[in-house]
């Protein structure tokens, strides 16, 4: 946009050299208030460093019943030569437990009562700095009594699928007492968690098996009959309700199954399962899959479905095979048998097939095999997943007038295969790119948001050019000029870490150079 000979001398030039931009005059008119020079200021795009952002970067998984000490796990990292705290790596903490872990007993909510290891776990990852999310399954099936026992109790109907196992009983998701109660606990946990500085998003389904949305229960004997199509759109339609009514400022996803809300798990895609998802989606959910990886599981239909929402809506990944337990080689992708990385590859191949945002570090060998097997491809997640916006270029004057207009030239670049999901319903085009008058003691004393300046449209690594008016409303003196993404709800503080070489002030605003105001 704007050319030029440096106009910097020697200090300047090494302090520019150190925080990763370089400056030149542009040497253009913006105009009767504009002064005749523009400085551009060209940052550098850091690639390493590891960005605790949104629905964005790696998600560590941790136990309900765990000790919130498993949230500084470290792991030895052989390329690094040392350990590394696995946290350090993460953007969110992940909880995925039963419904009677949340809420044991009419009226009592765990995440409540500190003595009980669910509270312990949250409120320790909170403590470190890291949003929690969650998942809630109520299926009974292979796991054991997850939907709490005083739901049956008061009426609601189930399936027992094996009489050998009392307690795995899987309720139907149409029952009306087991729908009341569940409204009733969901309300309850939006109380504390629908709120976006401590919650990064809400597994928001959870039914069938694992909660994984497909073998869903209707009817005894988990028969297909023919109120089967009917029922499952019902119930989607409630439970989506449910959780977009109560979660309205945090992120709700929902897995994009080609058998969702079906009595399967597998098999050819059920005619009616784009529709069943996309009402979802209507009500602002975006996407997760919990079988990135498994070449006969992830198959072309889910591929195609996220295909459909690509830039739209954001997606949250999960491996499908846990390489400890399962016979992963016998894939038809050709997976080595004790070859684990093999694995890793390949649900690395499919996230980026599918732009994800988000992978997983998820609960025991999964997470050690990702740094002892793999730790290449953490680091490439890092560089070139999700979302990993840097201003290119910013061109400012060094020199105003109290009260005059100038006109302020960015250039933005994301350079993740991912996008920035400002366009979701509970997020609402919240963040805006501003820009901010630093005084001597690098305090915000000016702020000027630019609201036509798009952040979700960032993708493919293209460059988008924008111009901001800024009126000078400070009186003369010494200032820095700043740029920042910010959070408009939340008093314009800047909300999004940058991937760019540079100087930051105490508040997170990036510098761009000096200025006088004479």
């Amino acid at each position: 946009m704007f050319s030029g000979t440096v106009i910097m001398g020697a200090a300047l030039l090494a302090l520019c050299s150190l925080c990763g931009c370089s400056k030149e005059s542009s040497g253009t008119s913006g105009g009767e208030d504009t002064p005749a020079d523009l400085t551009v200021v060209k940052f550098n795009v850091d690639k390493k460093t590891v960005l605790h952002n949104p629905l964005n970067g790696w998600v560590m998984y941790g136990s309900a019943s765990g000790d919130p000490s498993y949230w500084d796990r470290e792991i030895y990292v052989s390329e690094l030569g040392k350990n590394v705290r696995v946290r350090d790596y993460a953007s969110a903490c992940y909880i995925r437990t039963s419904w009677r872990t949340f809420n044991p007993s009419e009226g009592v909510y765990a995440w409540r009562d500190p003595s009980t290891k669910l509270y312990k776990m949250i409120h320790g990852a909170l403590d470190r700095g890291l949003p929690i999310a969650f998942r809630v399954v109520v299926d009974g099936r292979d796991q054991g009594e997850n939907t709490p026992s005083f739901v049956f109790d008061n009426g609601a109907t189930y399936w027992l699928e094996n009489a050998k196992y009392p307690l795995r009983k899987t309720p139907y998701p149409q029952d009306p007492v087991f729908q009341r109660y569940y409204e009733k606990f969901i309300e309850e946990l939006a109380k504390d968690f629908n709120d976006p500085e401590t919650t990064a998003f809400i597994d928001a389904y959870g039914l069938g098996k694992w909660g994984e949305g497909h073998n869903v229960v209707y009817e005894n004997g988990n028969a297909v009959t023919e109120n089967t199509e009917r029922l499952k759109y019902e119930v989607m339609d409630w439970i989506t309700d449910v959780y977009s009514k109560n979660f309205t400022k945090v992120p709700l996803a929902i897995n994009y199954h080609r058998v969702i809300g079906h009595p399967a798990s597998d098999g050819s895609a059920n005619p009616n399962s784009e529709k069943l998802l996309n009402l979802a989606v209507s009500k602002g959910y975006s996407l997760r899959q919990d079988a990135f990886g498994m070449s006969d599981y992830y198959r072309d239909w889910e591929r195609a479905y996220a295909a459909t929402w690509m830039y739209k809506r954001p997606i949250i990944m999960e491996g499908g095979w846990i390489v400890s337990q399962h016979s992963y080689w016998n894939d038809s992708r050709g997976y080595r048998k004790g070859h684990p990385e093999d694995v890793r590859q390949g649900e690395y191949d499919d996230c980026k097939v599918a732009k994800v945002n988000m992978m997983d570090f998820r609960v025991g060998d999964e997470t050690t095999s990702w740094f002892e097997d793999a730790f290449s491809l953490v680091q490439q997640f890092i560089a070139e997943g999700g979302y990993r916006i840097y201003p290119e270029q910013v061109s400012v004057p060094e020199s105003v007038s109290p009260g005059a207009k100038v006109s302020l030239a960015h250039r933005w670049k994301n350079i993740g295969w991912g996008y920035f999901p400002n366009n979701i319903p509970q997020w609402n085009y919240r963040y805006k790119v501003a820009f901010a008058l630093l005084d001597k003691s690098g305090k915000a004393v000016q702020v000027q948001v630019d609201k036509n300046c798009e952040p979700s449209v960032w993708t493919g690594s293209k460059s988008f050019d924008y111009k901001t008016d800024f009126t000078v409303k400070v009186p003369a003196g010494e200032y820095v000029w700043a740029v920042a993404i910010v959070n408009t709800e939340n008093d314009n503080i800047p909300a999004i870490e940058l991937a760019a070489r540079g100087e930051l002030s105490a508040d997170k605003w990036l510098k761009v150079t000096d200025v006088t105001v004479k």
